[in-house]
C-alpha cells in the first residue's frame, strides 16, 4: 500500500482495498516483472477500478508497441493473423469498457484507443 497516504495512485480514492500487479504476462503472453529492482523502485497501488484500467492500459500499450513495429517493417506479433485479430478484438473490448465506465479513466484515453483501432483497420491484415 502507498504508505504515505493509503490512496489509489491513479484516481486518489481512499478507504478501499488497494492492489498492485508485479508479475504476469503481457497481452501477447510474454512474461514481465513490473517490480524488478532495475526497472521499478517505487511500486504503485491502485483501487479495484484503476487496477482494471491499468490492465487495459497495459494491453493497449502492448498492442500499440507491436503495431509500431509492424508499421516500421520490423518483426511483430501482429504479423501473425490470429494475433492481429485478437488484438483488434481486444481494442474493441477496451473501447466498450471505457465507453461504459462512469467518468474518464485516469490511465487510458478513449481517443488514443480509437486512433489505434483506426490504424489497425487500415493496416493490411496478415494471412
Amino acid at each position: 500500500m502507498d504508505s504515505s497516504n493509503g490512496s489509489c495512485q491513479a484516481c486518489g480514492a481512499t478507504g478501499g482495498p488497494l492492489m498492485k500487479f508485479s508479475l504476469g504476462k503481457d497481452f501477447f503472453g510474454r512474461p514481465y516483472d513490473r517490480l524488478s529492482p532495475s526497472s521499478d523502485q517505487s511500486p504503485k497501488w491502485y483501487c479495484e477500478s484503476c487496477s482494471m484500467h491499468k490492465n487495459l492500459q497495459r494491453d493497449f500499450r502492448d498492442i500499440r508497441a507491436e503495431y509500431d513495429k509492424l508499421s516500421a517493417g520490423q518483426g511483430s506479433e501482429l504479423a501473425k493473423g490470429d494475433e492481429f485479430r485478437r488484438a483488434s478484438v481486444r481494442l474493441r473490448e477496451i473501447m466498450t469498457i471505457l465507453d461504459t465506465a462512469q467518468g474518464q479513466s485516469p490511465l487510458l484515453a478513449g481517443a488514443d484507443v480509437r486512433l489505434l483501432m483506426d490504424r489497425l483497420n487500415t493496416a493490411t491484415m496478415p494471412a
